[in-house]
């Protein structure tokens, strides 16, 4: 007759309910992540809708020499800085009230380059765009390797082509912004995969929290600026002018 080892039946236990709460955690990481990019895909298309509707209306070329064409380009750093800044204090519901707010308002100010590039560029550079971001993502999301070391040098690249952009505001010239579109590629894929598993790590800080729903939100955010900018960026360089 066998021996009964009661320690052996509290390790195979602790094993079974170890590898349970593995499960629940996958479980729950790969639905916040999924919130992140349904979120995040939904506002970019809402943005293209937008932005080729405003564009066919009329309108987009009707303020291009107005006031209001600055008001259209600066409005969407408004709602990110509202969101960025006060996160904290937003409910839930009002922070994707101003996401989606956000997402109507950067279509307005996109829609100028249906003035500027012909159609079949413009899609071909989103597919384009598409393709590289869920490559980089997926990297993001499934590498070993820490990013986290990237961080910095990433944002320091990108404040340096902010002041790149601002000093070519005065020189127009066309050999900076190629090379500050270039380089705008290269800084946003690499935030890309960045950026992807920053969101990831941050749910195992807010999972279980009130603040899931908040983190989705930034998450998608975060990921659909990423596009955005490497989506105009690329269009410097495959987008045919009319």
């Amino acid at each position: 007759m066998a021996n009964w080892d009661p320690r052996s039946t509290a390790t195979a236990a602790a094993a079974a309910s170890a590898g349970t709460q593995a499960d629940v955690r996958d479980a729950g990481l790969r639905k916040y992540m999924l919130s992140v990019y349904n979120t995040m895909a939904s506002g970019v298309l809402l943005t293209g809708i937008v932005a080729l509707l405003f564009a066919q209306s009329g309108y987009a070329a009707a303020v291009q020499n107005t006031p209001l064409r600055w008001l259209i380009m600066l409005a969407p750093l408004g709602f990110v800085m509202v969101l960025s800044f006060g996160i904290n204090r937003l409910s839930t519901t009002a922070a994707q009230g101003i996401y989606w707010a956000f997402t109507v308002v950067m279509g307005l100010s996109l829609s100028s380059i249906f003035l500027v590039y012909t159609g079949e560029s413009i899609a071909t550079t989103f597919f384009a765009t598409a393709a590289a971001f869920a490559g980089l993502s997926l990297y993001g999301y499934t590498t070993k390797r820490d990013l986290s070391g990237f961080g910095t040098f990433l944002i320091m690249g990108l404040v340096g082509l902010l002041v790149a952009m601002v000093i070519n505001i005065f020189l127009q010239s066309t050999a900076m912004a190629m090379a500050i579109s270039f380089i705008g590629v290269l800084l946003f894929a690499g935030l890309t995969a960045y950026d992807t598993q920053k969101i990831k790590s941050m749910y195992f800080y807010v999972a279980g929290s009130d603040m899931v729903g908040k983190s989705v939100i930034m998450g998608a955010l975060t990921l659909y600026l990423d596009f955005i900018n490497m989506f105009t960026f690329l269009l410097s360089f495959m987008g045919d002018r009319r």
